[in-house]
């Protein structure tokens, strides 16, 4: 069994959380509902997203079950307000300290690293963020990769890179022929419009 906990807070970052979460649900369905994953919070309320989603937690901070994999989304929330909020950065550290994976997906990055599970490791977060991240000092920013994997620490850049990367933890854990299927369920094949006529520049 496997429980993926999934951190959220105000200005989190939609699909960054959302897109992830989808494939650990439909991993568990696959699986005969052997997984739980569970979305996580300071507090009870309601937690009001980027966009204006409102999502309600599962548990608080110091009511869950024991996390195998911790989702860390990015958004505005990760990169500016939860950094300099010690309760969150404190319980980041902990329950790294426990789980068997560490995941962020975007600016996620920011609030790994100043938890400390980032820090001197290899890191990858949004593009328009790369140099705000290396300048906040020990760690590497990869920039050609659409996610990271450095040691038990997974990095992805952004929204489709986020279920990119759940794709990858899923079929570690569970064998790339289930990470086949889960993709399959989820009907996930990108071919975004327009890229064709897209400068390369761009």
């Amino acid at each position: 069994m496997t429980t993926y906990g999934l951190l959220l807070f105000d200005d989190a970052e939609e699909l960054d959380f959302a897109g992830p979460w989808e494939v650990f649900t439909t991993s568990s369905v696959l699986r005969g509902g052997a997984d739980t994953a569970v979305l996580i919070a300071e507090r009870p309320e309601p937690v009001r997203c980027a966009k204006g989603l409102r999502v309600l937690p599962d548990h608080t901070l110091d009511d869950h079950p024991p996390i195998d994999v911790l989702l860390v989304p990015g958004g505005r929330g990760a990169r500016e307000a939860q950094p300099y909020n010690p309760a969150v950065t404190g319980w980041i550290a902990a329950t790294a300290e426990r789980a068997a994976w560490v995941g962020s997906v975007c600016t996620g990055a920011f609030l790994v690293h100043a938890a400390g599970p980032g820090r001197g490791r290899r890191m990858a977060t949004h593009r328009e963020y790369e140099d705000a991240l290396e300048a906040r000092g020990e760690v590497t920013v990869v920039r050609d990769a659409r996610y990271v994997v450095d040691g038990n620490l997974i990095s992805s850049q952004g929204v489709s890179a986020g279920i990119d990367s759940a794709l990858w933890l899923v079929g570690r854990l569970h064998g790339r022929d289930h990470a086949r299927a889960v993709r399959r369920q989820i009907q996930y094949d990108p071919a975004p419009p327009y890229l064709a006529d897209e400068p390369l520049t761009a």
